[in-house]
């Protein structure tokens, strides 16, 4: 070893450095790379592979192999095969490894596979290890790396490879299962679902962990030559949803600077957290204050950990930073990275556990913060690994000390105890408390939905008593007319909770929509329905007959829609229900019909005060029909009230992925025109019967706004309509159909039209339809040029005598079912034969 002269040793600029150093160090000198275990599957032979040892599993020392049939399979093109996948075990019938495992902790475990041959390609097996499935029906064809973190105390571990029927095989390349550093998985995080809803989640520590993502945002491929645990990571510029939004950072020329008690470089290397995503910002932009937002895919329903990584690598100094960190569009939280640390280019990282809608897929986003003295944002990587549930297709191998059975039972005895006493005092307090009032709740409007909690809340308070709507339902009702809510009469399951068939007591049959704790909204989107709905009327829109708040309820009562919604007679994804085969009767007339009505719904909504009402959620499965198909808009827990003097309001985003106006999702700023873009999707629902969103489908067919638009500026919208609708369409009125959806689709919101014009545009396409009119080439909804009507018998009447809201006896202003300018009026009033 080199030496060096004393006085050097002790210069006082090389002494800082050596503190330095050291201080860094230490930092990680708990952890040190291990050197077991690497299997070399299928060979006689060790393979050093950067700084890694596999150990051919012909000669094991330290595991053990057991396979009652399994054979040996080499590459016999190995030049171009990478050294760790020239040889495979494979095994024709139920075999394992076991290891010794002699130090608790958690593990990661790779397996590695790669069919280099056509047989190898043709296996379909399960893998299992500590009685949690692993793998379900894999099969592989290039070469793929399957990496797991599992809590793995002293003793046996086991990894079982089980063909998945009698004529196949299983196989695997290389094995690696070495322990990770201490606290790299803690056992708790926020929990998250898509609604917004969020609490703790424990145990993390008890299920095994699945790597679906490991993404350096703002850097290069990481491949395990440069990463600290020999893991990959890969650029996020394939995930972004807006790439316009973002940039990379510059290069931190210098080296991050781990904090005790925050990550060390074994959690994410070096490169990691020297890059970033920022915000790319531009001043010739009239806003700069939008969002960053990456979209991954993940599977349906299923929960995930989500780790993202931090490290200001972009400041020029402390305390300038402060941004959203979002979650689905309704979870958010302040990132300040200074409460963390208070140094530059500190990294550190925070943990969720986010449960996944039915899309397929995840939306992680970055946004600045007004009162942030720089207003941008930046991400500097991004992991999302699956949470896998438990029962396995082994036993435990590590179970328990017994003496923890009578610490656990009497735990249990003592609790039940307590809860029968509680119980007892409940009783007897019910029985001698009289009923306090509520404090009042603080109701500032739609617009922000903020609300300002009750502090005391008996069982009776009601949190919208303030209101006096007449619309109050007991919550002894409720339970009279669901059968005390009754599995058999359940009818869906919403993003407010579930939906029941009920008849109240004058027999008037209802829907209940009862909120679920943890699963549905809260408490602001259920005020705010309530106060939409008991406000307007229309024909077109849902009524709210009545709500329910005892006891900590959130319950909404609403007119029943016999024909569900849209969505289920366009595509069956409610197999079985009764609607399922009504998908099949929708005739083009009928669907142009229940798009009017809708339409005519928003209409209203937009221009039903001075400010106007934007739903903020509009999608096919807010689009409800009744038994004579006539549509009606539902869900109002999202909407916010108009702004009296801007021409936007600037929220946080919510809505439904897919359906989002992408002007909205970049600048938080939402209008009318938010609803127009969301419609317009709703109408290629329509035509083409199929979601809008779908990740089974090839890359550019996934999102139908992008691919209807596609195939409309081809001029070939034909191609992807309904096969059921095929030749039953008039080639103009889809012509009509296809233009009005190009422009609700238009990126900029000032481009997209009115749902006055929209209307217009399908009250027209409607016409050519029934009648084959031809429209000439001048006539547009949005020109102001005359025109002329064919000489069809019209019967007009005066506006006032044609609202709506006579039906429900409601005096509703100067507001109808019908719009009162231009040709729209004229349309929706024609008397053809086989209209409306």
């Amino acid at each position: 070893m080199e030496t060096f002269p004393p006085h050097k040793l002790f210069h006082p600029l090389s002494l800082l450095f050596l503190l330095h150093v050291l201080q860094f160090s230490s930092l990680s000198s708990a952890y040190t790379l291990p050197d077991k275990y690497f299997i070399n599957c299928g060979s006689d032979s060790d393979l050093t592979l950067n700084g890694r040892k596999f150990i051919g599993d012909e000669k094991p020392d330290s595991f053990f192999f057991s396979s009652p049939e399994s054979r040996i399979e080499r590459d016999t093109n190995s030049t171009t095969t990478t050294s760790q996948y020239q040889t495979a075990r494979i095994f024709s019938k139920p075999s394992f490894y076991e290891l010794n495992i002699d130090q608790n902790g958690t593990y990661m475990v790779r397996l590695h596979f790669s069919a280099f041959s056509s047989s190898l390609s043709k296996a379909q097996f399960d893998v299992s290890a500590s009685g949690f499935s692993l793998l379900s029906n894999f099969s592989a064809d290039t070469p793929v790396i399957k990496e797991f973190l599992l809590t793995i105390n002293v003793g046996k571990f086991k990894i079982l490879f089980t063909p998945s029927h009698d004529s196949s095989f299983a196989f695997v390349n290389a094995i690696e299962v070495f322990v990770a550093p201490e606290s790299f998985i803690a056992d708790r995080a926020d929990h998250i679902k898509p609604s917004g809803f969020y609490n703790n989640y424990s145990d993390l520590l008890s299920q095994p962990l699945h790597t679906v993502h490991r993404i350096n945002v703002g850097g290069q491929t990481l491949t395990p030559e440069n990463d600290t645990l020999w893991r990959s990571w890969v650029p996020d510029d394939a995930f972004l949803f807006y790439p316009d939004a973002a940039k990379n950072s510059s290069f931190y020329s210098g080296q991050p600077k781990y904090q005790s008690g925050g990550p060390t470089k074994y959690f994410a290397p070096d490169l990691v957290y020297l890059t970033a995503k920022e915000m790319n910002i531009n001043s010739n932009r009239p806003s700069n204050f939008f969002n960053i937002s990456w979209h991954l895919g993940v599977r349906k329903n299923a929960r995930h950990l989500v780790r993202v990584h931090f490290c200001d690598v972009i400041s020029p100094s402390l305390n300038v930073i402060q941004f959203n960190l979002y979650v689905y569009s309704n979870y958010n939280k302040i990132v300040d990275p200074y409460t963390v640390f208070s140094q530059l280019a500190a990294p550190f990282y925070l943990d969720f556990v986010v449960d996944s809608d039915d899309s397929g897929f995840m939306n992680i986003s970055i946004g600045p913060r007004r009162e942030s003295y720089n207003q941008t944002a930046f991400l500097n990587g991004l992991e999302i690994m699956e949470i896998l549930g438990g029962g396995g297709l082994e036993p435990e191998v590590n179970k328990p000390p017994k003496k923890h059975v009578l610490v656990i039972v009497g735990s249990v005895v003592g609790v039940v105890a307590f809860l029968c006493i509680l119980m007892v005092l409940v009783v007897f307090g019910k029985k001698f408390r009289k009923v306090k009032p509520a404090k009042t709740l603080v109701w500032q409007g739609l617009v922000g939905s903020s609300v300002s909690r009750v502090t005391e809340l008996t069982t009776n308070a009601s949190p919208v008593c303030n209101l006096n709507l007449g619309l109050k339902l007991s919550f002894v009702d409720i339970q009279l007319a669901t059968n005390n809510f009754d599995a058999n009469l359940m009818v869906g399951e919403g993003g407010f909770g579930k939906v029941y068939k009920a008849t109240l007591r004058n027999g008037m049959i209802v829907a209940v929509k009862r909120s679920e704790p943890g699963h549905g909204q809260g408490l602001p989107e259920f005020q705010t329905e309530i106060m939409v709905l008991s406000k307007i009327r229309h024909r077109h829109l849902v009524s709210l007959i009545g709500y329910c708040d005892e006891m900590s309820e959130m319950i909404l009562v609403y007119e029943f829609m016999e024909k569900g919604t849209l969505r289920d007679h366009l595509y069956n994804l409610n197999k079985g229900s009764e609607n399922s085969s009504v998908r099949t009767e929708m005739s083009w007339i009928r669907r142009l019909e229940i798009c009017i009505g809708a339409a005519k719904g928003l209409h209203y909504l937009h221009t039903s005060s001075d400010r106007g009402i934007i739903h903020r959620d509009v999608k096919s499965t807010n689009i409800l029909l009744d038994e004579h198909y006539v549509a009606k808009v539902a869900d109002f827990g999202l909407s916010r009230l108009g702004s009296l003097e801007e021409t936007h309001v600037s929220t946080d985003v919510k809505g439904s992925f897919g359906y989002l106006d992408p002007e909205y999702f970049r600048f938080l700023q939402l209008t009318q025109k938010s609803d127009v873009y969301s419609f317009g999707v709703v109408l290629l629902e329509v035509l083409c019967a199929r979601p809008a969103i779908n990740s089974l489908l090839p890359g550019e067919q996934v999102n139908l706004a992008e691919w209807g638009l596609y195939w409309q500026k081809k001029g070939q919208l034909e191609e992807i309509i309904d096969p059921f609708l095929a030749g039953k369409i008039n080639s103009h009125s889809l012509r009509m159909f296809g233009e009005t959806v190009e422009k609700c689709l238009k990126e900029n919101g000032v481009e997209r039209p009115s749902m006055h014009d929209v209307l217009w545009d399908l009250e027209y396409a409607l016409q050519l339809q029934q009648t084959g009119r031809h429209r000439e080439p001048h006539e547009d909804s949005t020109t102001d040029a005359p025109w002329v009507l064919p000489v069809i018998s019209v019967q007009r009447s005066p506006s006032h005598s044609l609202t709506i809201d006579d039906e429900y006896n409601v005096p509703m202003a100067d507001f109808s079912d019908t719009i009162q300018l231009n040709a729209s009026e004229v349309f929706s009033q024609l008397k053809i034969d086989g209209a409306r």
